[in-house]
């Protein structure tokens, strides 16, 4: 095999699937990637994929064969990388970054700032992404999640401990009155959603007719609470933050709880970069514990509904 490349196609492609998703992963056009998918096919004289009904590409033994070299190679290619950027003591150059999109929209961005000015010479590259990404990989170097690491060659620090609760805009409260029973309009995710801890919630106590709206991202959510379309279910960081909204039951929910943590691949931990960027921003955000965990603001307290 002459090329990484296309190795990295093939391995793309069956880690998503379909010609599109690897082609999406690889950062090419769908039609670039299918042109390279056939002229690796005809040069090695083996088909790599079956082309299913529906856009599926379902590896052959060989393209089995194929992908396990490629992810032999990328693995020692990471380690590798990881050991050189490891022994790194500059506090310059770029840090990849991975983030939910509420927490950057809510309080991550002002610690970044904070980070760029104690900081100048390193460039923050931030990737909003809901998924899990794999700092094994290097798709990031620091990820903040809210979840504990259970792979063993992370290293992480818990910052808090996330809660949620029910907030609405004040005019629909005032109309309605207080939420004690869940038969009212909400705004929840896509019936599809699965593996969201709020989203099941919503499932199993709100009857899916009350469903009023739906939508992927929770900051659109937000917005439509705000203009007052039905109860949405919040972090606290996140609604608490909002002046359009207050909560509609004023304790968060137990079971919804979360933890919040900073991690970083073993092998980057006493980078310079990512030391800094624990010390700094990791200290910023564990510094708003009280917001995390919902304890509620004397400025927003008056203007809570009654307790559930």
């Amino acid at each position: 095999m002459e090329n990484w490349n296309d190795l990295k196609l093939v391995l793309a492609i069956h880690r998503a699937g379909t010609l599109s998703g690897g082609a999406t992963a690889l950062n090419v056009n769908h039609s670039t990637a299918f042109r390279r998918l056939n002229t690796l096919e005809e040069r090695v004289g083996t088909r790599l994929f079956e082309r299913l009904p529906g856009g599926a590409y379902a590896p052959t033994p060989e393209g089995e064969r194929f992908s396990a070299t490629a992810e032999r190679i990328e693995a020692e290619t990471a380690a590798l990388d990881r050991d050189v950027t490891g022994r790194d003591t500059r506090l310059t150059g770029s840090l990849r970054v991975t983030s939910s999109e509420t927490l950057a929209y809510a309080v991550l961005t002002t610690e970044l700032a904070r980070f760029r000015e104690m900081h100048p010479g390193i460039v923050v590259e931030m990737v909003i992404d809901n998924r899990v990404l794999s700092l094994s990989r290097r798709e990031a170097d620091v990820a903040l999640r809210v979840t504990r690491p259970k792979e063993p060659d992370l290293f992480g620090r818990k910052l808090a401990d996330i809660a949620w609760t029910l907030y609405a805009a004040p005019a629909l409260l005032e109309r309605d009155g207080p939420v004690k029973a869940l038969e009212r309009d909400f705004i929840s995710w896509g019936a599809e959603v699965t593996g969201i801890a709020a989203a099941d919630w919503i499932g199993e106590h709100v009857p899916a007719a009350r469903v009023v709206y739906r939508a992927s991202s929770l900051v659109n959510q937000l917005t439509a609470a705000r203009h007052g379309m039905g109860l949405v279910l919040l972090p606290c960081y996140l609604g608490d933050s909002e002046p359009a909204l207050v909560r509609a039951w004023t304790k968060p929910i137990p079971e919804l709880t979360r933890e919040l943590w900073i991690v970083t691949h073993a092998d980057l931990r006493k980078t310079a970069r990512v030391r800094a960027f624990f010390d700094v921003v990791g200290d910023g955000l564990a510094a708003k514990q009280v917001l995390f965990a919902g304890v509620p603001a004397k400025s927003k307290a008056s203007r809570r509904v009654k307790p559930r």
